[in-house]
């Protein structure tokens, strides 16, 4: 009697230690150690799927030495073991390439030769009298009125050009903002492919202040914040339908 008893007992403890318990985790980047939501857990036991929360956190149900595939789109898929405790940190490598630290000046060589070679062109906006100003300066006379400025100001001649070097400078920091936030470099970094790249990019293109002042890191980190925000809601920005 007590040796049947002592088999029950034992029974009832494998079988308990044997259920099924709740493991938590968070899942971040590797390299910026940043939180990263929309990511699916599967259990390869039970073919469990899940998806973590907009605050990266997850719970799944496991035993132990259960195995999870980790994986996310512009991330490296990873398996993880789980521990004891039912406590998983999870770091995902970005499968973009991180690019060094370059000049912003040197980047942006390209379009500021295009410019040189606009304005060149187009010289007659850019005489002696663009860059003169209306009052001017005489040795022994005092402040003055410049006549050639006025003329420049208010003839339409000087209204055209400057509207021309208005325009010219306008291209100038368009063509930067595309030399820099280009369809290969955004891929790269995004993961994503036509025709959500496309989508992205028109609806996240970057200002030229952020094009000319943010360093490397800086510029790639603004692209992954947008792209969360992109993913959470493709049809933000987007124009109504034509009835």
């Amino acid at each position: 009697m007590r040796f049947w008893l002592l088999v029950c007992i034992c029974g009832l403890a494998i079988q308990s230690f044997a259920q099924e318990r709740v493991a938590e985790g968070v899942v971040f980047d590797k390299v910026t150690k940043e939180r990263i939501a929309k990511v699916n857990i599967i259990n390869l036991r039970t073919k469990q799927s899940i998806y973590n929360t907009l605050k990266a956190e997850f719970k799944i149900n496991v035993l132990p030495d259960d195995k999870l595939v980790v994986s996310k789109l512009g991330y490296f898929t990873d398996t993880v073991k789980v521990p004891a405790n039912n406590t998983l940190l999870i770091y995902l490598s970005p499968t973009a390439i991180q690019l060094k630290q370059v000049n912003i000046k040197d980047t942006l060589q390209s379009p500021y030769k295009r410019y040189l070679a606009t304005k060149s062109e187009y010289s007659k906006a850019y005489g002696s009298n663009a860059y003169r100003d209306v009052l001017s300066l005489s040795p022994g006379s005092g402040a003055g009125i410049s006549i050639d400025a006025l003329w420049t100001s208010f003839s339409r001649e000087g209204r055209n050009a400057q509207k021309l070097q208005g325009y010219i400078e306008q291209e100038y920091h368009e063509n930067q903002i595309d030399f820099r936030f280009n369809k290969q470099f955004v891929a790269n970094i995004t993961g994503l492919k036509d025709p959500m790249l496309t989508d992205f990019m028109q609806k996240y293109r970057p200002g030229y202040y952020t094009v000319v002042n943010a360093n490397q890191y800086e510029f790639i980190a603004s692209i992954r914040a947008n792209l969360k925000r992109y993913l959470r809601n493709q049809k933000a920005f987007s124009l109504p339908d034509l009835k």
